[in-house]
């Protein structure tokens, strides 16, 4: 006889059965829940790794200071000084060293005695010392730092005058250690002396007007200063050196008697409204390792053109053989908000003529009067609608050019007081930038005063404009007005 269950154990089965079941269930559920966050997780990172990323910058204060390369023509107060009579010459003073008065700057020789008695004795007694060779180091370390691809014949002019110069300093040294055996050998030559005191220079040189007529650089004045003088093609220069055979009358040295020098170069009309109300300009002689305050002014040449004149107190020595010089004059052009380049872009808006801006009711609000139609049954009317303007230009204001706007092209505007109207369409553009403080990008108008490679300065406290600290998108490019932004 088969044995009867009792009912409290099944019903303890059943009920451990579906405790099973509904445990399966909700650990499914929680694994299935587990999942979809993990999913959703992942997708969110991966979304956020891949995504174009658009770079900020910061707008902060500056300036800009601005390099611009001249060529200026170097006018000094020198004498250039002629031979009496011809012979062969001889020089004691070397060239960029100051003379006194009195002292011996050259000798003359008619016989050419001197010039065979050095060639057959001077060879032990002439020899470069470590000062000599010096110099010339620093002539030529400067002709390198300035040397320019496009002036060729610098070349010439470099090597002619570093070879004049070790040529005077070979002659000078054997005329000195060979004076007392020229005496005894009974050589007579004539000696010249300084004149006046100051620099003296074996550089000679003029140019051509275009008339063709020669004109010494030495003569030349600010006043007298036109363009035929800052032409290379028409210059010449000599720089005599010992042992050289010398005409009667031919000039053979100078003397430059001041400190006192001076820059002229051509302005163009940027230049003068740069420098204007300017009386110093800071100078750099990329050549020379150089950097100088001049005092400035505008002067007008012979030939009616503007001029820049730079007058300088001291370094004359340092350029008393150059007459061209190239320099750099450096300045603080502007200064304001600072952006790169890269921000600003343009946005077309539409130009309504000023003298339809009204106010709206009670508000202060900018707008225009708009004339608006019924679609029932044709009737107009006149409603004020507020807008946005962003910038007042020869008489017009510019407001936004967009489908979204609430004056579109083709909208009729009328004139505050009078029954005029003006027919909305004509568009210019404007410069700006995408701000970026909202976490979407919103145009806002620059006025932009000067630039260089990289950077913009535009103008601080201009309505709808920018201000220090504004965040605004490094690449106008790579964003449209309205595009959600993630710093």
């Amino acid at each position: 006889m088969a044995k009867k269950r009792h009912p409290e154990v099944i019903d303890l089965k059943k009920q451990k059965k579906r405790m099973d079941r509904d445990r399966g269930i909700r650990s499914n559920i929680g694994t299935v829940i587990f999942f979809l966050i993990f999913v959703y997780m992942a997708f969110y990172v991966y979304t956020y790794v891949t995504r174009d990323k658009v770079q900020f910058y910061e707008v902060s204060k500056g300036s800009i200071m601005e390099d611009r390369e001249y060529t200026g023509l170097v006018l000094r107060q020198e004498t250039v000084y002629q031979t009496d009579s011809a012979g062969y010459i001889n020089y004691y003073i070397r060239e960029g060293k100051r003379a006194s008065v009195g002292s011996s700057v050259y000798s003359l020789d008619e016989s050419g005695r001197v010039e065979q008695f050095l060639e057959e004795n001077g060879s032990e007694a002439a020899q470069l010392s470590d000062s000599d060779l010096a110099s010339l180091k620093k002539q030529l370390s400067s002709f390198c730092l300035s040397y320019d691809n496009e002036d060729f014949s610098a070349v010439e002019d470099a090597k002619y005058s570093l070879e004049a110069s070790m040529m005077e300093y070979v002659s000078f040294s054997a005329m000195e250690n060979l004076a007392a055996d020229m005496a005894a050998a009974g050589i007579s030559f004539h000696q010249i002396t300084a004149p006046q005191a100051g620099v003296v220079s074996y550089v000679i040189d003029q140019y051509t007007d275009e008339g063709g007529e020669a004109h010494s650089y030495s003569d030349l004045t600010a006043s007298s200063v036109t363009a035929a003088a800052f032409d290379r093609s028409s210059y010449s220069r000599t720089q005599p050196k010992s042992g050289d055979l010398i005409e009667q009358g031919a000039p053979v040295y100078k003397i430059i008697s001041s400190d006192q020098w001076s820059l002229i170069f051509p302005l163009s009309e940027q230049d003068l409204s740069d420098y204007s109300g300017k009386s110093q300009l800071r100078v750099v002689f990329p050549g020379y390792d150089l950097d100088l305050t001049g005092d400035f002014s505008v002067i007008t040449g012979s030939d009616g053109a503007a001029y820049g004149q730079l007058d300088f107190a001291k370094y004359m020595v340092q350029f008393e053989s150059e007459r061209f010089l190239t320099f750099e004059i450096s300045a603080d052009t502007a200064s304001g908000l600072k952006i790169p380049k890269t921000a600003v872009t343009q946005k077309q808006f539409y130009m309504i003529p000023e003298e339809y801006a009204a106010k709206g009711g009670d508000s202060s609000s900018d707008g225009f009067m708009k004339e608006t139609y019924s679609e029932q049954d044709g009737s107009s009317s006149i409603v004020f609608v507020p807008t946005t303007i962003y910038d007042s230009r020869d008489g017009y204001y510019y407001i936004e050019a967009s489908d979204k706007s609430t004056i579109t092209a083709g909208d009729y505007l009328v004139k505050p007081g009078s029954t005029e109207r003006f027919q909305v369409g004509q568009t210019a553009p404007l410069d700006g930038v995408y701000n970026i403080n909202k976490g979407y990008a919103v145009f806002r108008q620059v006025k932009i005063t000067t630039s260089n490679d990289e950077y913009y300065i535009v103008e601080e406290g201009t309505r709808y404009g920018l201000s220090v600290y504004d965040h605004i998108v490094l690449d106008a490019s790579t964003v449209t007005e309205g595009a959600i932004i993630y710093q």
